[in-house]
């Protein structure tokens, strides 16, 4: 009983709070920063006379569900055709690349400059696959496309005009969804990436700080990406990391909240994992490559302070890892310092480390569906649970990059859905990588589902209350992975569908 009531557990948990309301801290930066400037649109220094060759990189390695799709709206590109030159790097090894052969020659016939780049040797995997279709592309701008986008006819006249600025190395649009409401992981997931590209993205951009390329729907000039010494595939995030390199070599970026490319979100528990895994490991990778140069820069002190925190923020989910291990003893060892503990450290603390969360998510939903964002606030509680029940998946990228474990690049399974049910989509041969990760989510659940009872058993209603994302959140990502190793059983994201509210 000595080792429960140790003053050490409380110190333990009282400074990893501390922690965490640190990220919270930042986000409500980000919001203020939103605020202050999302409103200063970027202008064109000029427009262009004649438009410029652009060179669209297609990156695509077995995707035969979704490829066509990308190439018929690359065909709808309202460019004129003898100033596009249409590149499919395809690194697939199964039908996607006779799907490619025969949508690259449909091109041809429409008149358009497009050919298949296939590799059957992965090195480098994306970054590798851009590299190599860079040496044969003839224009100057290339806009990355990954092969889930759909890209709106008139992206390129939105977005090219900025080049007319010799200083601009690379112009970002802002993601859409095109399956936002097909169910409740595809919304909570909308809802995750519209609070990182509408606010944080936007915020950093025009408010003078680094911002990094999202690794599709932007463009970049091609001199750019040579003089910050080409795409490197030393990290699973190539596209952060040459973003910072780029922009310590003087390189100005642009982020267009105001121009929108679509595209699909994973559907299933285990895609959204691997494809959280590769990012989060990918930026831990770049903090330790990239975030020495930032300090060493001339870079403005505001300017390295963000980049800091944006580059560090996923060591957060080691921090919740941590939590989780020192709420139980905290429920039974805390000290009682007086009804002002509460006030002092209790309040405080869970201000900027949850209400700094719900008010960063909805700023999101409230800037992009000024008129419906209420419909978004019944996800937000399981917005907080998944962000908590990722912490396991996610902690174990961070660690991997700390030590330097290495993994393949591994794409996340995309099957050509949007806003409309189709089953089939279960039995396709894609499959996202199986791990014991569920197994570990499934014991923290019944760990935490255990605190919860006990909790509300002796009256505590308040940590009962604050306690239940919890389990919630563990169990809906452990048997949402489960449950799509049973052949005849039904998903849990399929479980509980929500209301069709297109905004």
């Amino acid at each position: 009983m000595e080792l429960w009531t140790s003053p050490l557990w409380y110190v333990s948990y009282i400074l990893v709070l501390i922690g965490l309301s640190g990220y919270g801290l930042h986000r409500l930066t980000i919001v203020y920063l939103y605020l202050k400037h999302s409103r200063k649109m970027p202008v064109p220094k000029k427009q262009f006379e004649e438009l410029p060759l652009v060179t669209v990189q297609l990156p695509v390695f077995n995707e035969l569900h979704v490829v066509d799709r990308l190439l018929d709206s690359v065909a709808k590109l309202d460019y004129p055709k003898d100033k596009l030159q249409i590149q499919v790097l395809d690194d697939s090894t199964d039908e996607t690349t006779e799907i490619c052969r025969v949508g690259v020659e449909r091109l041809k016939a429409q008149g358009f400059d497009a050919e298949l780049i296939h590799r059957t040797d992965r090195t480098g995997y994306k970054a590798g696959a851009l590299e190599h279709g860079t040496e044969f592309a003839k224009g100057e701008y290339l806009f990355i496309l990954d092969a889930d986008f759909v890209p709106n006819p008139d992206v390129l006249q939105k977005t090219i005009h900025y080049f007319s600025d010799d200083n601009i190395g690379m112009i970002q649009t802002r993601w859409g969804h095109l399956n936002r409401t097909f169910n409740v992981l595809t919304r909570v997931q909308a809802m995750f990436l519209d609070g990182h590209l509408e606010l944080e993205q936007t915020a950093r951009n025009r408010s003078g700080r680094f911002f990094t390329f999202n690794g599709t729907a932007g463009i970049w000039r091609k001199s750019c990406i040579a003089d910050a010494g080409g795409w490197e595939h030393d990290t699973l995030t190539e596209d952060m990391d040459l973003s910072y390199r780029a922009q310590l070599k003087g390189w100005r970026f642009i982020f267009l909240k105001e121009v929108e490319t679509p595209a699909e979100l994973p559907v299933d528990m285990d895609g959204f994992k691997s494809q959280q895994h590769r990012w989060t490991k990918g930026s831990i990778q770049v903090c330790k490559k990239v975030l020495p140069a930032i300090w060493k820069s001339k870079a403005p002190l505001y300017v390295k302070m963000e980049a800091t925190a944006h580059l560090t923020s996923n060591f957060a989910y080691l921090m919740l890892i941590c939590l989780c291990f020192l709420i139980y003893p905290n429920q039974h060892a805390a000290p009682d310092f007086g009804g002002w503990t509460y006030y002092i450290v209790n309040v405080p603390i869970f201000f900027f480390a949850s209400v700094s969360v719900i008010l960063f998510y909805l700023t999101s939903q409230k800037a992009l569906r000024p008129k419906t964002w209420w419909k978004e606030v019944p996800y937000l509680p399981l917005l907080l649970a998944l962000g908590i029940g990722m912490s396991i998946n996610n902690a174990k990228a961070v660690l991997e990059a700390i030590f330097n474990h290495e993994t393949g690049f591994v794409r996340t399974p995309k099957y050509g859905i949007e806003q409309k049910r189709k089953g089939d989509w279960k039995k396709s041969s894609y499959k996202a990588m199986k791990t014991l990760t569920p197994v570990v989510e499934l014991l923290f659940g019944f760990f935490f589902l255990f605190v919860v009872v006990e909790a509300a058993l002796e009256a505590r209603w308040a940590s009962a209350i604050l306690l239940l994302p919890f389990p919630v959140g563990f169990f809906y990502t452990s048997l949402s992975s489960l449950l799509r190793m049973v052949p005849s059983g039904s998903s849990s994201e399929d479980a509980i569908e929500p209301p069709n509210q297109d905004s």
